[in-house]
């Protein structure tokens, strides 16, 4: 069944994310809102549909917002949306406050880095294949190898062996992005994309560890039972919500040095 889901979901979010545009915004918008809702369900306030509300209201906005390319005013309604969330929790409120935070990051990370012009949708896929084996490498090399844990007060089932082969796991996909994938105007450089595959494997594996912290912070196994094989949202894309933040920042950061506006893949 985690296999098929797999199989059924990737190629989905590939080809809508090669879509772009509102077909993209959609799906980001459905995810963000998705762990939001998550979120609240971990931390046992999803019955108070003030904050659910507030939530989702400024979560929706703002993906509108920045898809007509308004990153200031998407920034000001999630500002009010987490004002919102904080002002009508009565319980758990910085936790509240957290989950929102964290849905909202996905989601401006995730829209920005499509929304280059030039590279957009190449970037998405560096981070999404990079996301991708490391979770698969792990898996094989911890399965096969075993060995000490690499913290089992917050995950028990993850190894050092795991840790490392979805490392080098990444760092072989980024070496073949590198090779193979050409974009004008510009050349990917071997070293750099390299640095850039392995910073972006070790975020997604520590998003892993910090959901997994959360919930088992609230005894929670899964986060939900939305997909099949894979619990829910937050347990599928917790990897990529910690590297697609890491990717926006390292492009705003490159946009600002060099002023070029290539943003994620100027290199």
């Amino acid at each position: 069944m985690r296999v098929a889901a797999a199989l059924a979901l990737a190629p989905a979010a590939i080809t809508i994310a090669w879509a772009g545009g509102w077909f993209w915004t959609g799906l980001v918008t459905l995810a963000a809102v998705g762990l939001y809702i998550e979120w609240l369900m971990i931390i046992g306030v999803v019955q108070q549909m003030r904050i659910a509300a507030a939530g989702v209201v400024a979560l929706v906005i703002a993906a509108l917002c920045l898809a007509f390319g308004r990153l200031d005013i998407s920034l000001a309604v999630l500002a009010l949306g987490l004002a919102g969330v904080v002002l009508l929790s009565t319980e758990w409120r910085g936790w509240a406050a957290a989950g929102f935070c964290y849905a909202a990051a996905a989601e401006v990370a995730s829209l920005l880095v499509r929304l280059d012009a030039t590279a957009g949708f190449a970037a998405l896929i560096l981070v999404l294949l990079i996301v991708w084996v490391s979770d698969i490498g792990g898996y094989f090399a911890g399965r096969g190898i075993g060995g000490p844990k690499l913290w089992p007060r917050v995950s028990p089932k993850k190894t050092w062996a795991g840790a490392i082969g979805g490392f080098v796991a990444s760092l072989a996909v980024a070496a073949g992005f590198a090779s193979f994938c050409k974009i004008d105007p510009f050349a990917l450089r071997m070293g750099q994309v390299l640095l850039l595959g392995a910073a972006l494997s070790i975020a997604s594996q520590l998003g892993d560890l910090f959901e997994s912290a959360v919930k088992r912070r609230f005894g929670v196994k899964d986060s939900s039972q939305i997909i099949p094989g894979h619990g829910g949202l937050l347990d599928r894309l917790d990897g990529f919500v910690a590297a697609i933040v890491l990717a926006a920042l390292i492009g705003v950061l490159r946009r600002g040095a060099d002023g070029a506006g290539l943003g994620l893949m100027i290199w």
